[in-house]
């Protein structure tokens, strides 16, 4: 969508997705700066062939902001309407509290109801990342401390994003040290290229098992 003073919002879900969404993020853009400001954006189910996000995109790192509540989504007196205030009650109460970590970039720490997670983007080559896990795994470094585990990673367009469960009660801050020094132990292990040996074979036959591929 397009605000009136010119911003855009581009959401992440839609009913209708092309498999693409680096494809679909890029045409949504694109269409939303040919559309006057505050206009109704046109964006096409199944776009095609055409630019991807990361064409369209500026090289740089990105200056992302996180927001703890949907206030940000809405003009200044859309929540004076009842039923938008309640709505907007609704979808902050679903929210996950959550925390970027200063400890490793995209890291970010959530609380869900039963206990809280870890969750870690890495940045590197999915297969590097890989093998340096699986030395990890193989000398039994893989946990960030007592009363933690490794619950398994995500894999979404070429990353790996491991995920621990922790502890629900300790709060982010209480982590950053932990996080800080299995970061350290994951860049010495991304430093060995040397062959796997078997105890980090069968450790990544372990994590390849425990995988799951995001679409």
């Amino acid at each position: 969508m397009t605000k009136p003073d010119g911003r855009i919002f581009v959401g992440l879900q839609r009913h209708v997705q092309s498999g693409d969404v680096s494809r679909d993020l890029a045409v949504a853009i694109l269409s939303a700066l040919q559309t006057e400001p505050g206009g109704t954006v046109a964006v096409p189910a199944l776009p095609g062939e055409g630019p991807r996000l990361q064409d369209i995109l500026v090289d740089g790192v990105l200056d992302i902001t996180m927001h703890d509540t949907f206030e940000f989504w809405l003009d200044a007196d859309a929540a004076d309407d009842p039923n938008v205030k309640a709505s907007l009650e609704r979808a902050n109460a679903s929210i996950y509290p959550t925390v970027r970590l200063a400890s490793a970039r995209a890291a970010y720490w959530c609380r869900v109801p039963e206990k809280s997670h870890v969750r870690w983007v890495l940045p590197d080559d999915e297969d590097a990342a890989l093998n340096a896990l699986s030395r990890l795994g193989a000398a039994g470094e893989l946990l960030l401390g007592e009363g933690t585990k490794f619950a398994g990673m995500f894999r979404a367009h070429g990353r790996l994003v491991p995920v621990w469960d922790i502890p629900r009660e300790p709060e982010a801050a209480e982590w950053e040290a932990a996080v800080a020094d299995f970061a350290k132990r994951y860049t010495d292990a991304l430093a060995d290229e040397s062959p796997l040996d078997g105890p980090a074979r069968r450790a990544k036959q372990g994590l390849l098992g425990r995988q799951l591929t995001l679409r």
